[in-house]
């Protein structure tokens, strides 16, 4: 009997300009791998004006999905600065407390953008203090353990597939390997 049936897609996707059809593609993607995948574009909003009591519905409506899913995938490609979109991180954190399984993956336009210290570097600055410890530009620690995101992510991921892309917007090639991932995991 299998364990995994239905996958919640997180990740900043549904900002991006050609979201639904995005999501639309991830969902075939699923499929194809024998998967349901449920994504923010799944539900139907009450609210039609942007409000608080749309951003708690929103909320709602993700929670309950994610409960109900019996994995995620996380979308970790930087999103507005050196890390992952924070509600994805979340979401993370919310399905590991649920003891859900989650797999992840970021896209990455340069080889050099894979490693976290170095995209910290790139957005704010870096200076290295005689101890050894890094530094950004406002005198905070910069987190160095050679890793592509957080620790905290990187550790709670069953796998964590980086992809270097031309597109890493609309590139779903680590979506592709890491449902690859959750087959093998499913197996087990």
């Amino acid at each position: 009997m299998r364990r995994i049936s239905s996958i919640f897609l997180s990740g900043p996707d549904l900002w991006f300009p050609d979201a639904e059809a995005l999501a639309e593609r991830k969902r075939a993607l699923c499929a194809a791998a024998g998967y349901v995948g449920v994504t923010p574009f799944d539900g139907v909003l009450v609210e039609t004006e942007p409000s608080e009591a749309m951003a708690r519905e929103i909320y709602a409506d993700n929670i309950a999905r994610l409960k109900g899913c019996d994995a995620v995938i996380a979308n970790l490609t930087p999103w507005r600065g050196p890390n992952c979109d924070p509600g994805t991180a979340f979401e993370m954190g919310y399905a590991s407390a649920l003891k859900k399984p989650v797999f992840a993956y970021m896209n990455v336009s340069d080889e050099d953008d894979a490693d976290l210290r170095g995209r910290v570097e790139m957005h704010q600055g870096l200076s290295v203090l005689p101890d050894g410890k890094l530094r950004d530009d406002q005198g905070c620690e910069i987190e160095d353990f050679g890793l592509p995101e957080n620790l905290m992510l990187w550790a709670e991921a069953r796998r964590l597939l980086v992809v270097v892309t031309p597109d890493p917007m609309s590139d779903l090639t680590g979506l592709e390997l890491v449902l690859d991932a959750v087959r093998l995991y499913d197996e087990d």
